[in-house]
């Protein structure tokens, strides 16, 4: 779906595959000065992207079974001067710092805005002053964030993620399943 009214605007590419909020992004986007393409799965967004080659991308970390961060890391060579933002429904550490190592700009937790992500956008360097939070992670985050750890060091591959952690694999797909605890 390609929103352009003018070529003197910004490109934007978002890859999501939910196609109503990618729609509703999309239009929010346009009247935020954006001319605005979007993708529903890796293959098109690869194929929009090298065609492209944007100056902003919108990033979905989960696209059905697949892993939004091979898009930061294509989108990344070739151009490496592109703002990235990943969103997640499925935030946790290690992906936010695999997201930042492959070049993503900033990495939003969902439900976010167009505010936020023109915020994000806008933010060139990091805060100094974000606060910390005076208590630990939980049990259960601790597990969460362990777990998704070790997926993203297996390749998101769930059967060896399974066997390296020593759980049957439906055991795990449960596990993965579940929104994450909040911090």
């Amino acid at each position: 779906m390609l929103m352009n009214d003018s070529i003197d605007r910004p490109s934007l590419l978002i890859v999501d595959d939910d196609e109503v909020f990618c729609g509703v992004l999309a239009r929010a986007m346009v009247k935020r000065g954006f001319d605005t393409t979007c993708t529903h799965n890796i293959k098109t967004a690869i194929e929009q992207a090298e065609l492209l080659v944007p100056e902003y991308a919108i990033i979905d970390l989960k696209l059905g079974n697949e892993s939004g961060l091979l898009l930061v890391e294509k989108i990344r060579e070739l151009d490496p001067g592109t703002r990235i933002i990943v969103l997640t429904g499925y935030a946790s550490i290690a992906t936010a710092v695999e997201a930042i190592k492959l070049g993503a700009t900033h990495y939003l937790a969902k439900p976010v805005d167009a505010d936020d992500i023109m915020a994000a956008f806008e933010r060139t360097s990091g805060d100094i002053e974000t606060p910390i939070s005076p208590y630990p992670l939980s049990v259960e985050r601790l597990e969460w964030e362990y777990i998704h750890r070790i997926l993203m060091e297996n390749d998101n591959n769930i059967s060896v993620t399974a066997k390296a952690l020593n759980m049957h694999r439906r055991t795990l797909q449960r596990k993965l399943s579940k929104k994450p605890v909040q911090l």
